[in-house]
């Protein structure tokens, strides 16, 4: 069993590498000792070098792990609680979560829910009850928890609620949606933010300093390299690895030159995911705000990840639709006119069809009149039930419905004056709504001049 639990003790490598060692089992908070590093083996990774000592050393998370952080202030009374901390790769999960049972004074215990079953939940747990029985505590570090299927989750929430173990859960997915909400109801969710330039920046510099090596680089180029990470500082100092492992340059790279030399990490975007539903929620208020640079600038970040130009389309000819409406008639034929140039030309040529489209429906006046009026609609048309239309606008193909009043009264609006007679077409004893209210932008100013000449008629009438 002793065999066992070492091995669930070494966890997959993090932003920073191998753990560092761990301190014993006791209670209360107790300093991280800031030990001198031994020297490293040619073969260590630099990621592995830079592995924070102390949670001071930890970057981009200082609304955490600063004075007033959250995690401070916990640490400072001597009472971690049990965490979900949710955040992209590579912004020092696994990381925090071992200075934290360090600085907590708890032992250090790590699963990953892609390799873990039941029976390795169980053995934690029994091995965290030993511990405890003897005077210690546990923290039980899960990194991408949310794997777990529910009933797994639901296995936590008796040594989390009896306090067996401390658990510390790291996902990258929003935890509202990819936890149950009983886990969720023991736990605090903590957000760590992509790193930063300034963050970034603060890794290359340690990189310099302990390899006491100045990077190839412009300073163009050095912020290329912040740029190619994306927010993740194990991708950063792995391109920093290869790059100290080139020969000696005549000249430092520039950002062309980087560009050849090193692949830019893949930009984060799962299609049925909630990075898939950010972004189409950013494009489509982007275009409500009638900001094209924004709308274009989603667009392409949708593309660039992989989303389905079809998709796409399907939205923007919603958005036409739904937020231009009668501002603008022309934008919804406009929208079916591009979604059928895609399935014509295909990609990438379809795809220009498209960015039109969202330029148009950014610029164009925005009205969602028609979609508060079909609402309206809906929700009378439930609350009325069975009533018939009045019998003047009803047809009378047959002597029978003649004779019962069926179209008698009924006139012509082409011979009205104007167009318009003026008669009630609700139900019989029906209040008349106003469904459809024009608001005075684009199109709809004339609309509702319309309506108010009309609505003046029917109201001479009693209609």
């Amino acid at each position: 069993m002793a065999g066992r639990r070492d091995s669930m003790d070494d966890g997959p490598a993090d932003l920073f590498g191998a753990p560092p060692p761990q301190p014993h089992a006791g209670r209360g908070p107790v300093p991280y000792p800031a030990a001198p590093r031994a020297a490293p083996a040619r073969t260590q990774p630099l990621a592995d070098r830079l592995r924070p000592a102390t949670l001071d050393d930890v970057v981009g998370q200082d609304h955490l792990l600063g004075p007033q952080g959250s995690l401070r202030q916990m640490l400072a009374r001597g009472s971690l609680a049990s965490l979900i901390l949710w955040g992209g790769p590579g912004v020092g999960k696994t990381t925090i979560a071992r200075l934290l049972a360090n600085a907590a004074g708890l032992r250090f215990v790590q699963l990953s829910a892609v390799f873990s079953g039941v029976a390795d939940l169980k053995r934690a747990f029994e091995d965290a009850r030993r511990t405890s029985a003897q005077g210690g505590g546990t923290l039980l570090f899960v990194d991408e928890i949310h794997r777990f299927n529910r009933a797994q989750q639901d296995g936590f929430l008796p040594v989390v609620e009896d306090g067996t173990v401390v658990l510390v859960g790291a996902t990258t997915e929003n935890p509202s949606f990819a936890l149950n909400s009983a886990l969720l109801s023991r736990c605090q969710v903590l957000v760590l933010h992509r790193l930063d330039d300034a963050a970034m920046e603060k890794l290359l510099e340690r990189a310099e300093e302990t390899t006491g090596t100045a990077l190839p680089l412009t300073p163009e180029a050095r912020a290329t390299l912040r740029a190619m990470a994306d927010g993740d500082g194990r991708y950063l100092l792995n391109m920093v690895e290869q790059l100290l492992a080139l020969p000696p340059q005549k000249a430092p790279l520039d950002p062309a030159a980087l560009s050849t030399l090193l692949a830019r990490r893949a930009a984060l975007y799962d299609k049925d995911r909630e990075e898939h539903y950010n972004l189409i929620s950013a494009l489509h208020k982007s275009m409500r705000g009638s900001d094209p640079d924004a709308a274009l600038y989603w667009f392409a970040r949708m593309l660039e990840g992989g989303e389905d130009p079809r998709y796409i389309a399907r939205r923007l000819t919603r958005f036409a639709a739904e937020d231009v409406g009668m501002a603008d008639p022309h934008a919804l034929p406009l929208a079916v006119a591009a979604w059928e140039t895609f399935e014509r030309l295909g990609s990438p040529e379809g795809e220009l069809a498209l960015a039109q489209l969202v330029v148009h429906l950014a610029t164009a006046p925005k009205s969602n009149a028609v979609y508060k009026g079909y609402n309206m609609a809906r929700r009378a048309a439930r609350a009325t039930g069975s009533l018939m239309p009045p019998a003047h606008i009803l047809n009378a193909p047959t002597t029978l419905m003649k004779d019962i009043g069926y179209g008698r009264g009924y006139e012509y609006d082409h011979d009205a004056e104007g167009g318009i007679s003026g008669q009630n077409y609700f139900p019989d004893g029906m209040r008349r709504p106003k469904l459809y209210q024009p608001t005075d932008r684009g199109y709809e100013r004339e609309v509702a001049r319309r309506l108010d000449s009309w609505n003046r008629v029917r109201e001479s009438r009693g209609s």
